[in-house]
């Protein structure tokens, strides 16, 4: 799927909640709402943000834990965006830790993605982007989560 074409939540003043969601997200609410369920489990918070330079609503998904130290730490673990009957979800990795996320228990196909995806930010980071319709890429997209925060969390 093309990455911009379909791209919605681009009125400022028309905030994702659940209505506006499941009409948007229509046959993919269902995968969505099951990954909202998860997050806690995750121990994950996702937080809606309007994003000016890109006239867009977009969801991060932040990994908070305090530090021996005592000092709140944070990491960002993904981006959402909402398309026109989906969602993308993108876990950014950092360059040296590709070798790792190829190996990482996850299908075939996202091993794939992995390998074809271009570094950016200056050869510094890959995303592992995932459409999302069904429940099925969940799983996945649960065990690089978790793989990030265990990599390049604490």
């Amino acid at each position: 799927m093309d990455s911009h074409e379909g791209l919605q939540l681009r009125e400022r003043d028309l905030i994702p909640i659940s209505e506006v969601l499941e009409q948007v997200l229509a046959d993919s609410y269902n995968a969505y709402e099951i990954f909202q369920e998860a997050l806690p489990d995750l121990e994950i918070e996702q937080n809606w943000q309007w994003y000016t330079p890109h006239k867009v609503w977009c969801a991060k998904g932040q990994y908070f834990w305090t530090s021996t130290r005592g000092t709140r730490k944070e990491k960002t673990l993904y981006w959402l965006h909402v398309f026109d009957g989906y969602f993308k979800v993108a876990v950014w990795f950092k360059e040296k830790n590709r070798d790792v996320v190829i190996n990482a228990n996850v299908s075939e196909k996202t091993k794939e993605i992995v390998y074809n995806t271009k570094s950016v930010m200056n050869e510094c980071t890959f995303p592992v982007v995932f459409d999302v319709t069904t429940e099925e890429s969940l799983i996945d997209i649960y065990k690089l989560i978790e793989l990030k925060k265990k990599i390049e969390g604490k």
